[in-house]
């Protein structure tokens, strides 16, 4: 671990130097590469760089009880000594995880789906409060929040709604909301006023930019273009623009009419399209590697059952970590940070555990 600590700081080094040769701004590509490395390998520097004063805090420390006989100088070696080895169990951690290997999608922005399961109305009501859930979290962060496509049906529910967040580390946060989530309340349609169980399914796929090679060849693909079609709202305008493209060799049709210009729409289209064909290509690899998914919390299964939001309890529970908060009406309200949070400390866990069995 140490001889690597030791390569990052010298490749840091050379990172900071290339960025200062005076022509290094006139490469736009080379410099926004280099920004991100820099990015990547300052904190786990600056962790080392710490790590490292605090040994010798402890060495320092050590060599003073030696020599000193005065106790009250003593008394002040013994407390700098446990507070340096505290620090130092901290950081050799906080290092471990800032080693572990980076999901390449991590930064990347995302395009969420989600799609009303089972429950009829009540889940497509539910999906459009999930979707909102989402947004108010989004907004909280600071991140921009776009819709792509959704489906309403006329009293407030959608049956689906896919949008993009734009946000540094967007997916980084975002891919542990993936699988099915599951709703327990008495619906406002059930006059007997017994509770029901629905269910809605989040699929989180980064956006496919332009380090991920993904074709989609002319003679797989056809574009339709027609009039949105609706209950009108947020969804819908009025005018030839909505574009649905069929892809032919998976079967998969998506559709875009949130845009005014058809030419946004196709656009909105085709990157989800991408967004989905990159998404298949991962299942197939974590299925492929089913050992690596298994010591992943919760990224790989989308029949996964994540998560329950039980109201006449008011309690929200992640099945996959056993975390229970009874804070409904906040998490509705877009705060699951506190959930995001215990899943990625739940994930860095596990991967560090099976890390030190190899």
């Amino acid at each position: 671990m140490f001889d690597k600590l030791e390569d990052i700081v010298l490749r840091l080094e050379e990172v900071l130097n290339q960025l200062s040769e005076p022509d290094v701004a006139s490469d736009a590509e080379r410099f926004r590469k280099l920004m991100k490395e820099q990015s990547d390998l300052t904190p786990i520097v600056e962790a080392y760089k710490e790590y490292k004063q605090n040994k010798q805090n402890i060495e320092e420390s050590l060599a003073m009880l030696e020599e000193e006989n005065d106790e009250e100088m003593r008394e002040l070696a013994k407390e700098e000594l446990n507070e340096s080895k505290q620090k130092v169990e901290e950081l050799e951690k906080t290092l471990k995880i800032l080693l572990l290997p980076k999901d390449p999608n991590d930064d990347k922005n995302v395009i969420v789906e989600i799609r009303a399961g089972a429950g009829g109305d009540e889940a497509a009501l539910f999906a459009a409060e999930i979707y909102r859930m989402y947004v108010h979290y989004a907004e909280g962060r600071h991140w921009k929040v776009e819709m792509m496509e959704c489906e309403e049906i006329g009293i407030g529910g959608m049956k689906s709604v896919t949008f993009m967040i734009t946000g540094q580390g967007a997916y980084s946060v975002m891919k542990y909301e993936s699988g099915v989530h599951r709703v327990q309340r008495v619906p406002e349609t059930e006059s007997g006023g017994r509770i029901h169980t629905s269910t809605i399914s989040v699929a989180v796929m980064p956006e496919v930019d332009d380090d991920i090679d993904i074709k989609i060849e002319d003679k797989d693909i056809r574009i339709d273009v027609m009039r949105a079609s609706g209950n009108g709202g947020q969804c819908v305008n009025t005018t030839d623009s909505a574009v649905r493209l069929t892809h032919y060799p998976t079967g998969i049709v998506v559709y875009s009419q949130t845009e005014k210009s058809q030419l946004q729409n196709k656009a909105k289209a085709f990157a989800l399209l991408k967004a989905k064909l990159y998404d298949i290509e991962q299942q197939q690899r974590h299925d492929a590697e089913a050992e690596m998914r298994r010591s992943q919390i919760g990224t790989g299964d989308r029949s996964e059952k994540i998560r329950t939001y039980n109201f006449p309890q008011g309690r929200v529970t992640d099945h996959r970590i056993n975390l229970t908060l009874y804070k409904l009406d906040k998490i509705m309200n877009g705060d699951i940070q506190e959930i995001i949070d215990a899943c990625i400390a739940a994930d860095q866990a596990a991967k560090l555990a099976k890390m030190n069995e190899n």
